[in-house]
Parts: C-alpha cells; sequence; structure tokens
C-alpha cells in the first residue's frame, strides 16, 4: 500500500483538482486507489447510497477514481452557519455546532478514530490521494492538527506542496511556507507542484532552477492553467455575472449559497449562460431564477429583502420561471418556523409568499438519496412523469396548502421503495419548489427544463448529453494534462515505489 498527500501553500492554490487527477491517472495506471480528506470545510455537500453527508470534493475524486462516493473519504465535513460557527458532520451524520476554539480542542478527541479509519483504508486500496486543507504553514492551528502535516504524521505519509502562480509570487509561497515547518515536518515534503501556469514555461525555468537550490526540494512538475467542465470546490470558483450565451439562467447568489455545484450540469448546455446575481442592478431579465440552497435560510432570506432582491424577485415571478431549492424552495413560502432555534433566534419570518407553503424547522437533519418523477396536473400531459434524481440535505419541514401542490412523485429512497410527495409548484405552473439537489443532473429533468426555455424564446430543441458521461470524458482530459505535466516516476517514487 503506498499513500501521497498534496498540500498548498493557501486555499484555492488547486489541491483538490490534483487529487481528482492523481486518482485518475492511478486508476488508469491499474491501481486501486482512494481519495481521503480527514477533513473539509464546505457548505457543498453530498449524500452517499446509505444516506451520510460529504463534502462534494471528495465526490469528484471518488469518481475519478471508478469508485462510489463513501463517507469514509471524508469523515469530518464542516459547514459553516455563521462568521463564527459551524456545524461539524462526523462519519456523515451531524456531531453538534460549535465555534472554532470549541472545534479546535475537539481535534483530539478525533484524531484515534480518524488513524483507526485510515488503517481500514490501507488494507483495502493499493494507493491513497491524501489531501491538506488551507497551508500546513498556519503555525497558530499547528497543536491538533488533523488535517495537514498532523494527519501525514499519523500515518505517515510523504507530501508534495502546491503553490499557484496565477495568484502571484508562487517562488514566496513555496519557501515561506517550507520556512515555517519544522524540519521533521519539511523532511516530510517531497517535491513541489506550480500551478495554473501561463505562458512560456522557459521564463520559469530560472526561477525553478533557484527555488530548488533554495528550498533543497525538487520541483516534481508545472502544471498549467486550464479550464474543464468539472465542479470546483467553493471559494475556488469565480462565478460568472454576465450573460453570455442565448439563454439566460440566473442563480441568486445567497449569502451562504451551499450546493452551487447543483447547477454545474446546466452550465454543460451549448445554449446556456449560467449567472450569479449578488444585488438589483444584476438582476435583468432572466429566461429562468433560480433561488439555491443555503446552510442559514432564515438569515438569507433577510439579504434578499433588506437588498430590495425580494421586491425584485417578486415583479419577475409575475411572468417569469422560477425554481426554489432546498432552502430557496422554503424562501418561496409563505412563513418559515425556527421554534427549536435551530438556525437563528427569531421564530417567525414571511416568506417571498409566491408558493402557499409553511416550513418548520426541525433539530434532525434530512439525508436521502431520492429518486422519482414530475407528478402533478397543473403541467400538461407530456410534461409529466419525467424521470430525475438527486438528495436531500435539510432541517425543515414542508407543508403545502390549498394553492400549492406536489411537484415530485418519491418511488426510492436510499435504494427502498416508496411512494411520497416532494415540492410543489404553483397553480400557474411558473413557480417551482423542491428539496431535490442535484436534480438537474439527470438528462430528463434537465432537458425538460432547458428545453421549455428554448420553446419560450422560438429556440429549436435539442438532446441533452448525460452529465456522467461527459464528467467521465473531462476527468480523462483533467489526467491527460496533468500526467503530461509531472515527473510521475518521481512522484511513484515519493511514494516508495516505482510502476
Amino acid at each position: 500500500m503506498a499513500k501521497i498527500m498534496v498540500q498548498g501553500t493557501a486555499s484555492s492554490v488547486g489541491k483538490s483538482i490534483l487529487v481528482t487527477a492523481l486518482c485518475r491517472i492511478f486508476k488508469q495506471d491499474g491501481y486501486s486507489v482512494c481519495p481521503y480528506k480527514s477533513q473539509n470545510m464546505s457548505l457543498n455537500s453530498y449524500i452517499t447510497l446509505d444516506g451520510k453527508e460529504m463534502g462534494r470534493a471528495q465526490v469528484l475524486q471518488a469518481y475519478a477514481a471508478g469508485l462510489e462516493p463513501q463517507v469514509f473519504m471524508n469523515p469530518i465535513l464542516l459547514k459553516p452557519t455563521s462568521d463564527k460557527k459551524c456545524q461539524i458532520v462526523f462519519n456523515g451524520e451531524v456531531y453538534g455546532n460549535s465555534d472554532a476554539k470549541e472545534y479546535h480542542n475537539l481535534k483530539v478527541e478525533f484524531k484515534d478514530e480518524l488513524k483507526n479509519q485510515f488503517q481500514d483504508l490501507e488494507n483495502n486500496f493499493d494507493i491513497i490521494v491524501m489531501e491538506g486543507a488551507g497551508s500546513p504553514a498556519e503555525i497558530n492551528l499547528r497543536e491538533n492538527d488533523i488535517v495537514n502535516m498532523g494527519m501525514a504524521e499519523l500515518v505517515d505519509a510523504p507530501v508534495i506542496l502546491v503553490g499557484d502562480i496565477d495568484k502571484g509570487g508562487v517562488f514566496a509561497s513555496l519557501v515561506g511556507t517550507l520556512m515555517l515547518l519544522s524540519d521533521a515536518e519539511r523532511e516530510r515534503v517531497k517535491g513541489t507542484i506550480i500551478n495554473k501556469f501561463r505562458g512560456d514555461i522557459g521564463l520559469l525555468e530560472p526561477g525553478i532552477k533557484m527555488l530548488e537550490d533554495i528550498s533543497k526540494k525538487q520541483c516534481l512538475g508545472v502544471v498549467p492553467h486550464f479550464t474543464l467542465a468539472l465542479e470546483d470546490e467553493d471559494g475556488a470558483v469565480e462565478l460568472n455575472k454576465q450573460v453570455t450565451n442565448k439563454i439566460d439562467i440566473a442563480v441568486i447568489k445567497l449569502p451562504h449559497i451551499s450546493n452551487f455545484t447543483d447547477f454545474d450540469a446546466l452550465s454543460c448546455e451549448e445554449d446556456i449562460s449560467l449567472r450569479y446575481i449578488t444585488n438589483v442592478k444584476e438582476f435583468k431579465d432572466p429566461d429562468l431564477l433560480i433561488i439555491p440552497g443555503t446552510k442559514n435560510t432564515l438569515g438569507d432570506l433577510q439579504a434578499l429583502k433588506s437588498s430590495g432582491l425580494s421586491e425584485k424577485i417578486l415583479e419577475y415571478s409575475k411572468d417569469g420561471e422560477i425554481i426554489g431549492i432546498c432552502g430557496g424552495y422554503q424562501i418561496l413560502g409563505k412563513t418559515l418556523e425556527d421554534p427549536m432555534g435551530v438556525e437563528t433566534n427569531l421564530k417567525v419570518m414571511e416568506g417571498l409568499g409566491l408558493l402557499d407553503t409553511k416550513t418548520v424547522f426541525e433539530e434532525k437533519k434530512v439525508t436521502t438519496r431520492v429518486e422519482g418523477t414530475i407528478g402533478n396536473e397543473v403541467l400538461p400531459e407530456a410534461e409529466r412523469n419525467i424521470e430525475l434524481y438527486g438528495y436531500e440535505i435539510h432541517m425543515g419541514k414542508t407543508t403545502l396548502g390549498e394553492g400549492a401542490t406536489p411537484l415530485v412523485k418519491i418511488s426510492k429512497k436510499n435504494n427502498d421503495f416508496e411512494d411520497y410527495f416532494d415540492g410543489a409548484i404553483n397553480k400557474k405552473g411558473n413557480i417551482l419548489g423542491t428539496y431535490i439537489h442535484g436534480i438537474f443532473d439527470g438528462v430528463n429533468f434537465r432537458q425538460y427544463i432547458v428545453n421549455k426555455l428554448r420553446t419560450k424564446k422560438g429556440i429549436e430543441a435539442k438532446k441533452s448529453m448525460e452529465y456522467e458521461s461527459l464528467r467521465d470524458k473531462e476527468l480523462d482530459r483533467l489526467a491527460d494534462i496533468v500526467r503530461k505535466s509531472l515527473d510521475m516516476d518521481k512522484i511513484y517514487e515519493a511514494m516508495g515505489f516505482r510502476k
């Protein structure tokens, strides 16, 4: 069994995508490989087949490795609920809420279980590709560390250090990070990677030579800047704000937006422009407006009202098409109640009132995979029984009034047969809400929604591509780019064996 850990000089330097690439490369080379990130902080999460919650970055890495995502690939997920607090998800289930100081002390309790879990992985895979978080040079967080050098030491993993040249100052970042490590930690680093390079590599080579002389670490390669149709970790993505294509789909960028990967599949449609709205001036006149998921529904509803966006949404709703997902679905309703203070101290808030629904927040989180069909008499017969799938992650229960009818008939839940309804649609049929994340990933529902927009604009209907097939091709493209950029022989050697 071999392992390698990718750490970075900072957040968003490309650790996640390089781990994804290495997983696919090792898989192509014939090895059984598993991604692993002990602790991830993200509002982009996913539900596994057994109803457990994990970070989306490790989901893409699992697909690159040819595996079904499982929660042992990301045992700790931190989901910020405010600037100072977060929800702790441990082994796929809610552990509790804490501030930074409380969690810092909690990490000691997790360490032994992480070590035992990792030993199980070592027995089941040829290679484990580990990912750090942020930077190992955050010296104030070194004590009790369980995600960077502390984790590498716990399982005796060699480390590759990645720097982002596109940010500027990559040589200083790499050398500075190494200088702030202890002698033992520095010895664990087997080489560096320069990521996101643009331009003539010849101009960079003298700097690489000086970097190697100063750091005493070999540079394992320079990865070019590239754009692929693969999802991004939150915080690492530049959200488009421009209309760049025939069909304009706008997503409200809520302050606590979660699971914006829900819309990646829409971006793959050839005539779709997917953009994000942060204020009234950016609203314009979209063909479809989406209110996304959020980790703080009541707080983000307040933000919509104070920014004037709520009034703009109400005006648009008279003739426009709106879809609310999870927290966005709750926001579309008439009232939201939080009697137990699950989200805030506010007990009741009025929603936008575009759906005749009422949401009450509960302490138990719903985490489940679902399959179903559009099953609503409000829609024309040709638009019913359209298959869809996705997953639910929410702490609210929504009930429908007389002015709304269910949108989706659920037939499967965590692979077991079920028979219940999800979501709501208004009588006019232009306002839809659902708890289902990833609903656009399925080709049938996405094709239905996008062709409806095309028809409204006088554009010929098209057949949509299966997102999973496109993603797999893009993962192979990613592996090809990174394989050509890195000295893979040296990486295999750093892990302790050659191909």
